[in-house]
């Protein structure tokens, strides 16, 4: 399996940065506003995102969560070996207020649709905007697209992007080249 670095952390901080100044732009002053990580790797990059808006634009608060879509997902019952959801942290009010949805990579789509079907469960948002590191444009198999993200990657069926965390603010970000990848 090769692999090839497509953004070091330093410039995935950058990109993070770029990220939270439109994500700033469009929801300040944030009272109207929650954030809501899709588990497991969207929350991390929720929690990266969180952590730079409150420390670098001085808001108190950002009301957040996450949300795992594991059972709302149309192929959940497909797959040969039990799948194991991870803890939904909702305790957030959502119903009449603008959600931002933050995943680490946008592929075919079909995670973020379970994740807007996972998220009716909790309530009626007035709107949702997805937010993402990582759109690969070209593999999408529903039409849905990102209000917000940090780079689009034309990656071929048999690469799979993946972030690597090292710390808390920035991963790097992979490209893997292998002919067994799973889609994500």
């Amino acid at each position: 399996m090769g692999q090839k670095i497509f953004l070091n952390a330093k410039e995935s901080g950058f990109t993070l940065n770029r990220i939270c100044c439109q994500l700033n732009e469009t929801h300040f002053p944030w009272n109207n506003s929650v954030i809501i990580g899709l588990q497991p790797r969207g929350s991390q990059l929720a929690s990266a995102i969180i952590s730079r808006l409150e420390r670098d634009f001085n808001i108190d608060k950002v009301q957040s969560g996450s949300l795992d879509s594991t059972f709302h997902r149309d192929d959940f019952r497909r797959r040969t070996e039990p799948i194991k959801a991870n803890p939904n942290d909702m305790s957030v009010h959502i119903e009449g207020k603008r959600v931002i949805l933050i995943d680490d990579v946008l592929y075919t789509g079909r995670s973020a649709r379970a994740a807007l079907d996972a998220l009716g469960d909790y309530g009626r948002p007035l709107k949702v905007e997805l937010c993402v590191l990582i759109d690969r444009r070209f593999s999408r198999e529903l039409p849905i697209q990102p209000d917000y993200s940090g780079h689009r990657v034309d990656a071929i069926a048999d690469e799979r992007v993946k972030l690597e965390w090292s710390n808390n603010f920035s991963p790097k970000v992979l490209i893997e080249n292998s002919s067994h990848a799973g889609k994500r």
